[in-house]
Formats: C-alpha cells, sequence, structure tokens
C-alpha cells in the first residue's frame, strides 16, 4: 500500500470520526436542553386523605339452602290415580300427596290376609289337639311357621300398598308438579319438589386464615340479587369440621329467619360478618392505589417552595377493601392530598393541575345500576 492511499484512508477515518463525534454532542447537548425546559404541568384529580370509622368484616359468597329439601318421588312404578295438591302450596307433614293405582296391589292382599285367617284357625284347632295330644309337636310347630309367614307376607303386601300414597315428609312449600293424572311413572321419577323456607340455610366457604374470626352464634348479613335493598340478619349455625385440602376453606352455614319466604335454595348470596371493635382507618379511592409487585404506591399533591402542586410518590401499607374503598394503615397521614386519576403520566417532581369536576367513585357499598 503506497504512502498515498494511506493518507487517503486517514482522511477517511478522520471525516467519518469528526461527523460521529458531532452527532454525538449534538444529542448531549439537546438531552441537557430538554432536562433544562420546564415541564408542562400534568391534569390531575386528587381528594383529601380522611379517617373515617372502620368496622372489620369477614366477606364472602355463598349459596341459599332449604333446612330440609328434597325432589318427591316414588319408590315404586306404576299409574298415578290423583293428585292431591296444588303447585305451589303450602302442606303439612303427613299430607297425601300423589296416589298411584294400587287395585292390583289390594286384591293380592286381601288374598294374603285370607291365607293367614284360615293359618290362624288351623293353629286355633291344632293348639287343642296338642292338648289332648292328638297331633304332634312337629305338626304344631309347622302350622305355627305357617300363620307366621303368612303374616309376613301380609305386611310386607300392605308396605307395597303404603307405598304407593306419597305424602310429605315434612311441612314446607311445594314447587311445581311434574306429572299428570293417568301417566305412568317409573320409580325414582320426580313428582314435585318440596322445601321447608322458614327458616333456610346459606352455606359459604372462607379462607383457613378468617377461621379464627368466626364462631357459632355470630351475627352475620345477607343480600341476594333477587331482593337487592333488603339485608337478612342470621346467626353462624355450624363451621365445618375439617378444611378442604385443596382450597384451604371451610365450609360455614348460616341460619335465617325468611318468614316472607323471600329467601329460596340455589339462590345466590353475598354474606358480611363483622369481626372485631370498629377502628378509624383513613381510606381513600382505590384507584389512588398503584398495585406493584415491589410495592403499593400513592402519589400525593405536595406544594413546593415555589408554591407550585408537584407530585411525590410514596409507598402505603393497605388493609381490607369496603366496595370502592381501601382502607390505608401507613404511608399517608389525614389531610394529605393524594392523586385520585392521571397516576400514569406522573413521576416525582412533576408539576400538578388539580381538577376535580370528575372524582372516582368513593362508595363503601355500592350498587350497580340498571339502564
Amino acid at each position: 500500500m503506497t504512502k498515498r492511499m494511506i493518507a487517503m484512508l486517514a482522511a477517511v477515518i478522520l471525516v467519518i470520526g469528526g461527523i460521529l463525534g458531532f452527532k454525538y454532542m449534538m444529542a448531549i447537548g439537546a438531552k441537557q436542553y430538554l432536562s433544562h425546559m420546564p415541564q408542562p404541568p400534568q391534569t390531575v384529580s386528587t381528594t383529601l386523605a380522611g379517617e373515617q370509622m372502620w368496622q372489620q368484616e369477614v366477606d364472602a359468597v355463598g349459596t341459599v339452602r332449604a333446612v330440609n329439601g328434597a325432589d318427591l318421588s316414588s319408590e315404586l312404578s306404576g299409574i298415578v290415580e290423583s293428585i292431591d295438591f296444588s303447585s305451589g302450596a303450602d302442606v303439612k307433614k303427613g299430607d297425601i300427596l300423589v296416589q298411584l293405582r294400587d287395585e292390583d296391589d289390594t286384591a293380592k292382599l286381601q288374598a294374603l290376609q285370607a291365607a293367614a285367617s284360615l293359618a290362624a284357625t288351623t293353629l286355633t284347632r291344632d293348639r287343642k289337639q296338642l292338648a289332648v295330644q292328638a297331633i304332634s309337636q312337629a305338626t304344631f310347630d309347622k302350622d305355627q311357621a305357617t300363620l307366621d309367614s303368612d303374616n309376613a307376607q301380609v305386611s310386607q303386601q300392605q308396605a307395597i300398598i303404603d307405598k304407593k300414597t306419597i305424602r310429605a315428609p315434612f311441612a314446607g312449600h311445594l314447587g311445581i308438579r311434574q306429572v299428570d293424572i293417568g301417566q305412568y311413572v317409573a320409580a325414582g321419577t320426580p313428582l314435585v319438589t318440596l322445601q321447608q323456607l322458614n327458616p333456610i340455610y346459606v352455606d359459604f366457604n372462607v379462607p383457613e386464615q378468617a377461621l379464627a374470626q368466626l364462631s357459632v352464634g355470630q351475627k352475620i348479613a345477607a343480600r341476594c340479587d333477587a331482593a337487592p335493598n333488603a339485608v337478612f340478619d342470621g346467626t353462624i349455625s355450624s363451621i365445618n369440621s375439617k378444611i378442604d385440602e385443596a382450597t384451604r376453606n371451610v365450609q360455614v352455614r348460616a341460619s335465617f329467619k325468611n318468614p316472607d319466604e323471600k329467601l329460596l335454595p340455589g339462590m345466590f348470596a353475598r354474606v358480611s360478618i363483622t369481626t372485631g371493635a370498629p377502628q378509624e382507618l383513613i381510606t381513600l379511592p382505590a384507584t389512588a392505589i398503584t398495585y406493584n409487585p415491589y410495592g403499593d404506591t400513592v402519589f400525593l399533591a405536595e406544594k413546593g417552595k415555589d408554591g407550585k402542586l408537584a407530585a411525590r410518590q410514596t409507598f402505603v401499607t393497605v388493609g381490607q377493601t369496603r366496595g370502592d374503598q381501601v382502607s390505608v394503615l401507613s404511608g399517608v397521614k389525614k389531610g394529605d392530598e393524594v392523586v385520585t386519576s392521571g397516576q400514569l403520566k406522573l413521576h416525582n417532581g412533576t408539576p400538578l393541575t388539580v381538577n376535580n369536576k370528575v372524582q372516582p367513585a368513593d362508595i363503601s357499598n355500592p350498587k350497580p345500576v340498571d339502564e
């Protein structure tokens, strides 16, 4: 390579290096310029942190079930002879509901009764003859066994006839009948549902951590979508003796008075159990909390030395939630101005403009509105 080529190559390298250096210096200068530019204020909504009386609660969802409930059916097949109830009626224990046709069974019962009557007459005669040794003891014992067998068959046939009369096993409220007169029903075919509605149970599950806060006899409140404005008061009647290994939850049963029969088996219910004494805690709207893997934070709107509002991020420890509200155990003091919306565009020191014309929900017991 000649000296001239080396010189040209060196000149090209110097030119390229100069261009790159110039671009680098321009980028550094632009970054420094931007860093010294004043940031435009970001519009947020805020609220003043205040204290409220906070009652600790254990919340859960459950299912309403009857104290006694059954889909009634017949143990035997047959044709429906009569239906002695109306759909939706209240019945007492032992009331006849459905009668299946039993003429053949009754005729067979009469035949068995006649045979048993004859066996009883024969045994009476044998007893007199045995007393004068006109017959052997073996003959008397055989006729005694015959009478016992005939009486057993009579009882068996009577039981079959009784099973063709379906009665209410307990007092309760009937549902809609599922059969008609003249219909053939097989054994086990549902005829009608019977539910005892007052009192009524609500079964629900709670985590094992809440078990220490519950006890039999404790007061409980329930709400259901079918009666959105009603609150049903009850008591815990039993707590399961074991914890589910798969979910680590324990089943709890509460008893409720239900005189108006507004609670029906199968309903979805939301239950809440108050625990401990009321506490005065700082509460914030749920939108004010930013949840992160490294810790939960909020932004405070604080005045700087220049008197202007700026954002300051701080870590908080949150407690239980109640509707749209979250209790804050540490990190925020009473009277602090907390950002409730617009946090995504903030970092420490961001200038703020407050616009509270629209505020996020902050209700302890929100209710959906049908539109």
